[in-house]
């Protein structure tokens, strides 16, 4: 039995669905969710719908009896660093309880000097986790995955094909954006072929890019010169508060801009394609689709 958390998220339900395309029987597959409403369309399709939290250990010790493999996909929740990581141990002390066999992990991409990140602290709840999992003798699979293609439309803004702006602090800085959708099926991929035990896959793309290539890609999709604006941090967050964007999310776009720009998420490695077997969506391709 696998068993996918978060399954009605966008990453678990494309997992769902790829471990189903590679020939997962449904009443092979089960499905961790915090409310049973939210998953009629799992249950319709034969997948057993088990309800667990991160935060109630004695739930997921239930909902994990008789899971071989667990995919657990990080969490998502919004307060501090602290509580995802708290979250995940809860998890893998669970999964250990319950005698589950494999554990497959999505964690994020990370350089060996990552605590001069911007992103240190988030990078840290990932490192945190990487080693209890890595401690608690269940066998792992650590998915180290990029950073989401789909976050560059939220980066640029959605008024960029009427402004013909981009402003984002992120200097010259490159990033290896990857398609959420593909890093499921290199999850599914892992959970459904053998020898990926004791393992750390950095998932990413084949190629780096800048907000500058960015903006070239945009406005050739949109028939018009897009300019590509990188100003001081003071400015951009100044020029935030002027079009009423809230402090938490001036916080997230400037954290991950200095990320950029200090190339945090830099990093190129071949394995997604392999798991993948053909090339990953490019950045390029993915602007395609969204302009």
């Amino acid at each position: 039995m696998i068993l996918v958390t978060g399954a009605t998220g966008q990453y678990g339900s494309k997992a769902i669905d790829h471990l189903l395309n590679k020939g997962v029987k449904p009443s092979e597959i089960s499905a961790l969710v915090r409310n049973a409403a939210n998953a009629h369309h799992l249950t319709s399709r034969g997948i057993e719908v088990k309800v667990g939290d991160y935060t109630d250990y004695n739930s997921l010790v239930t909902a994990f009896q008789g899971v071989e493999k667990l995919l657990l996909v990080s969490s998502n929740d919004r307060q501090a660093v602290e509580n995802r990581t708290a979250q995940h141990i809860t998890v893998i002390k669970a999964a250990k309880a319950a005698n589950v066999k494999h554990i497959v992990y999505t964690s994020f991409v990370r350089k060996t000097n990552f605590e001069n990140s911007s992103i240190a602290a988030f990078q840290n709840s990932h490192a945190q986790t990487e080693a209890c999992l890595i401690a608690s003798g269940v066998d792992y699979t650590i998915l180290q995955n990029g950073i989401y293609l789909e976050m560059i439309p939220v980066f640029t803004g959605e008024k960029v094909a009427e402004t013909g702006i981009i402003l984002f602090p992120a200097g010259d800085g490159k990033a290896s954006y990857v398609l959420r959708e593909e890093l499921a099926e290199a999850a599914a991929h892992v959970l459904t072929t053998e020898g990926h035990e004791e393992k750390i896959y950095s998932l990413t793309n084949s190629a780096s890019v800048s907000f500058e290539e960015i903006a070239k890609v945009i406005g050739s999709h949109l028939g018009k010169d897009v300019e590509y604006q990188s100003p001081e941090v003071g400015v951009f967050e100044s020029k935030m508060k002027q079009f009423g964007v809230p402090d938490l999310y001036i916080g997230m776009f400037t954290m991950w801009a200095l990320a950029q720009a200090q190339g945090s998420m830099d990093v190129l490695n071949d394995t997604l394609e392999r798991f993948l077997a053909r090339k990953p969506t490019t950045m390029a391709q993915f602007i395609a689709r969204v302009y």
